[in-house]
């Protein structure tokens, strides 16, 4: 069975909308202090485990995270599930975003939902919940969300980001000026700044590696400047979408030479280390219990099985909107080891490469910090 990873304490879905109302001065999850602008710094695949050990690399962060300045990210663990939470305060189940590649079963396809856009898939009816951007425009807080260029029309940000204004800058540099623009230019706001280099270097290169400090190094550098540079009144808070572990290529698993692995599945999607299965239609009702059970069988304490009923009962997902429970696999399969599964069967060997991996269950997956800068500082 999937562990439960019900948080009693603060979690991303509170930490955006309790900017805003830190900066209407209201009482919010987090006990933030009201503001006059209030910062959200999400720092793509930075775990609380690996900030915390290799601090050395990054003096300015870890000199001002609390041991209490950690917190439960989304599962699955993956970018589209934790930035649509962070942005519309509500559990994927509820936003609909629940998973990397998820099931359109209306079109009966695979849908990524980084980048798989298209007339099928509309960002404004596909996620299903009012962003904390759209909250701040109906009171009248400037809103801003800032990237690089690359993103600015791209269907996830359509998807969750709609609602604020969005600041093409490419360099980290650039984004954290384009941030201290925001603050001179207006009274009150809330801005989002999104920093894709360090997952970028986890992938490519694993988070032990080289590439990945020097990312870390650039971003705790960059991040001392600009907070040694906050005014009166403003508030930062840096958090994440998820953690990474790295998987060598030997513990890559070929789930598909295992027939009853694969027996009745008609897609697969999620991600390596967490898969989502969908069966035929028409199969029985037990189908999918059978299907869970080969996999614990086979594969036993190297991962986490559950069905899409057994996830939904455990609260995995949050709250579930009907709309969104069919894009949840029949059956889900979390890697609890080292280890990633692939296909043999895709030819591209998509995804091979890649040695930073999440979307898992694993502290190191789940678990976030929420760092309080400025106004907000403890």
């Amino acid at each position: 069975m999937l562990p439960a990873r019900i948080s009693r304490g603060p979690r991303l879905a509170d930490v955006l909308q309790s900017c805003l109302q830190s900066v209407r001065a209201e009482p919010n999850a987090l006990s933030l202090p009201a503001s006059s602008h209030a910062i959200v710094l999400l720092v793509d695949g930075l775990g609380a485990s690996a900030l915390r050990s290799r601090s050395g690399h990054a003096r300015f962060l870890a000199s001002r995270m609390a041991k209490s300045d950690v917190i439960e990210g989304v599962f699955p663990a993956t970018t589209a599930s934790a930035i649509a939470t962070l942005t519309t305060a509500s559990a994927p189940g509820e936003h609909g975003m629940v998973g990397y590649s998820v099931l359109d079963a209306g079109n009966d396809r695979l849908v990524n939902q980084l980048k798989g856009w298209d007339a099928q898939m509309r960002p404004e009816s596909w996620q299903l919940r009012r962003t904390v951007f759209e909250q701040a425009q109906d009171a009248g807080v400037p809103a801003f969300a800032i990237g690089t260029a690359r993103y600015a029309d791209s269907g996830l940000t359509h998807a969750v980001l709609r609602g604020a204004s969005y600041v093409s800058a490419d360099t980290l540099e650039e984004r954290f000026a384009a941030a201290q623009r925001v603050i001179d230019s207006t009274e009150r706001a809330i801005v989002y700044l999104y920093v894709a280099e360090l997952d970028m270097a986890a992938h490519a290169k694993g988070w032990e590696s080289d590439k990945w400090l020097g990312e870390l190094e650039k971003l705790d550098s960059a991040l001392a400047r600009f907070a040694g540079g906050l005014r009166k009144g403003v508030g930062v808070l840096l958090t994440a979408d998820h953690g990474i572990v790295d998987v060598p290529v030997d513990k890559h698993v070929l789930y598909d030479t295992v027939p009853e692995l694969i027996a009745g599945v008609r897609h697969v999607g999620g991600e390596p280390r967490c898969l989502q299965l969908y069966l035929e239609p028409g199969l029985p009702a037990s189908a999918a219990d059978e299907l869970a059970e080969s996999w614990r069988r086979v594969e036993g304490d190297r991962v986490w099985v559950s069905t899409r009923a057994e996830a939904i009962a455990d609260g995995l997902f949050g709250d579930v909107d009907p709309r969104a429970e069919p894009r949840i696999g029949d059956v889900l399969v979390a890697a609890r080891k080292l280890v990633a599964y692939y296909d043999s069967r895709d030819i591209t060997r998509s995804g091979r490469s890649m040695i930073g991996q999440h979307g898992s269950l694993s502290d190191e997956e789940m678990r976030i910090p929420l760092v309080r800068l400025g106004a907000f500082s403890r």
